[in-house]
């Protein structure tokens, strides 16, 4: 048994070995030609591989009822146009300039944000995966209060090392969802003033889900975590609304959903956030990650 673990692991470097100099070459490139090797990866994508087109077109199918056929067609070739930028975009983030990331990815009115870092009370930020959504650790550039964003770990140690390295020099602490509440225990008990990001738009496993709510027209199980975590620790509660302005540039607006989230009532933070979410879909549906089986337990 420790043998097959130590062979494992011996596997997993040196494929981190062997993929982190091409990571590295990629993440150099400058943007027009990063976006003309996107250009080739979308052909092998979409056109050889066809990566997970039959979840696209059902999500679509579902949620997108007011289009036809063709429309969603024409939607989904962009979808995987931006996928496959967005992409090469979160490679680049490995040794892109704060400069560069500032100029691409702009926050309309960060002033909102400074503003409720003023009231000193830890932040909840609820997003979606929405048009850019890595680039958002971004906002760590305005902000005063620690910083942390709750992912899944990367089954590759090497390749998760690398993930919290390039986080780390955007400010921001990665922890895992088991690590979550630990870490907000923690900070409260000792006065550290945080900020903590949710991706609060997937799909909960069904029998661990606490609400179901109307998503895209369709009832869903929802992740209710951030606002339960802010409820329970008296959280500011915002939305971060991203939008795609043009290829490789995004404008990022700060929404406050609520100053007193213990007082609000249950499941109202995280509808009103499902609300938000879909109004950016229906604007621009493309850059959705509909690649996600988000519908699949559907009632």
């Amino acid at each position: 048994m420790f043998q097959q673990k130590q062979y494992y692991l011996h596997m997993k470097y040196i494929i981190y070995l062997i993929t982190y100099p091409f990571l590295w070459c990629i993440s150099i490139l400058p943007f027009p030609l990063l976006y003309l090797l996107s250009d080739f990866i979308f052909i092998i994508v979409y056109h050889i591989i066809g990566y997970r087109t039959k979840t696209v077109r059902e999500n679509m199918a579902l949620t997108l009822t007011h289009l036809s056929e063709k429309e969603r067609y024409i939607i989904e070739k962009k979808f995987y146009h931006h996928l496959c930028d967005l992409f090469l975009e979160m490679i680049k983030t490995m040794t892109i300039s704060k400069e560069e990331i500032c100029k691409r990815y702009v926050f309309k009115n960060i002033e909102v944000y400074k503003e409720i870092e003023k009231k000193e009370k830890s932040i909840a930020i609820m997003c979606a995966h929405y048009a850019s959504y890595e680039w958002a650790i971004s906002l760590n550039y305005h902000s005063k209060y620690k910083s942390y964003g709750i992912y899944k770990k990367i089954s590759n140690d090497y390749f998760d090392k690398l993930v919290h390295k390039i986080r780390s020099k955007f400010k921001a602490i990665l922890i895992t969802t088991k690590e979550t509440i630990p870490t907000i225990i923690n900070n409260n008990n000792n006065n550290i003033l945080s900020v903590y990001g949710f991706a609060s738009d997937q799909s909960p496993k069904a029998n661990t889900a606490f609400h179901y709510a109307k998503f895209m027209g369709i009832e869903v199980p929802v992740h209710t975590g951030a606002e339960m975590l802010a409820k329970r620790y008296n959280m500011n509660v915002v939305f971060l609304q991203t939008k795609k302005i043009k290829r490789g540039y995004y404008e990022a607006s700060i929404e406050l959903l609520s100053e007193n989230s213990s007082e609000v009532p249950n499941y109202e933070l995280t509808d009103q956030f499902l609300k938000l979410v879909e109004k950016q879909i229906y604007e621009a549906p493309e850059y959705y990650l509909w690649t996600h089986k988000r519908w699949k337990h559907k009632k």
